[in-house]
């Protein structure tokens, strides 16, 4: 049975903003920032530009998954939490935690064991996918903070495998290992960040992999800018359990007590 978690999340980690074309970097947020200033002085600008760009294609086939709400026979929600715009799939023994911006349920969390993959959906263009662009953006947002990237073409497709730079307890800096996965759909985008051992050791990242596949997506039929999240909702029978308050089945987790031991990656959340 899954557990079901809300916490708060800032602003001071994101890396990926609202961006609109011909936007200024002032006005597109810290991702749009840094790639313009890459661009600009030419330092990495012609190794950027050399490499093949996977950027404002049509939407790649997805085989298998993640699904559209359109594309799933019989009943979507069957087997899955219903978090409204996302349906996430059960798996025996995890934890679900709901990431709360204000009043707004921004993203969602699926722990299990000493790994953890969050979930965010957004609107897309109808003809375009937007991950090539986003996954430049993350990475010049990385890069810029010091920290490592790798892009690979892994189980999930073309993915970011970092080293974030993250403050330690005796004021050191460490480096947390990171995965983002991303997949276009029709007139939306699902992201996800991969941490814990799913991280450290990719192999050992089967059972989160497919649980990023198997999620459902529902947009709705009503217009919504570019990179827009998706709505989220609770389900109507969660069990809400505060966060840092820990349940006895989770005392021998690495992630028990709520969101503070749980070491995550910059987050997605909306840039105004």
């Amino acid at each position: 049975m899954a557990t079901l978690r809300s916490y708060p999340t800032g602003k001071d980690s994101d890396v990926f903003g609202r961006r609109k074309k011909n936007d200024s970097a002032k006005d597109g947020g810290a991702a749009e920032q840094v790639v313009d200033g890459v661009a600009a002085d030419g330092q990495d600008g012609e190794e950027i530009d050399a490499a093949p760009r996977r950027v404002n294609l049509p939407p790649a086939p997805r085989p298998d998954g993640p699904w559209d709400v359109t594309e799933v026979p019989g009943s979507p929600a069957e087997g899955r939490v219903d978090l409204g715009g996302i349906l996430v799939p059960g798996v025996e023994g995890m934890e679900l935690r709901v990431e709360v911006a204000g009043d707004a349920i921004v993203a969602a969390t699926v722990v299990l064991g000493d790994s953890a993959v969050q979930l965010q959906a957004f609107a897309a263009p109808k003809k375009e996918g937007i991950w090539g662009e986003v996954r430049e953006e993350i990475a010049a947002g990385i890069i810029q903070q010091g920290g490592l990237i790798d892009e690979v073409e892994g189980p999930l497709g073309w993915e970011l495998r970092a080293q974030v730079p993250v403050p330690m307890p005796d004021g050191q800096t460490g480096a947390q290992l990171v995965r983002f996965v991303g997949v276009d759909g029709p007139r939306w985008f699902l992201r996800g960040v991969i941490s814990g051992q799913g991280a450290v050791r990719p192999e050992s990242a089967g059972v989160l992999e497919t649980i990023f596949r198997d999620t459902v997506i529902v947009r709705g039929d009503g217009p919504m800018a570019p990179r827009d999240p998706i709505v989220l909702k609770l389900p109507n029978d969660a069990q809400m359990v505060p966060d840092g308050v820990q349940t006895e089945d989770q005392e021998g987790s690495r992630f028990s007590g709520g969101m503070g031991q749980l070491e995550r990656g910059p987050e997605i959340t909306e840039v105004r």
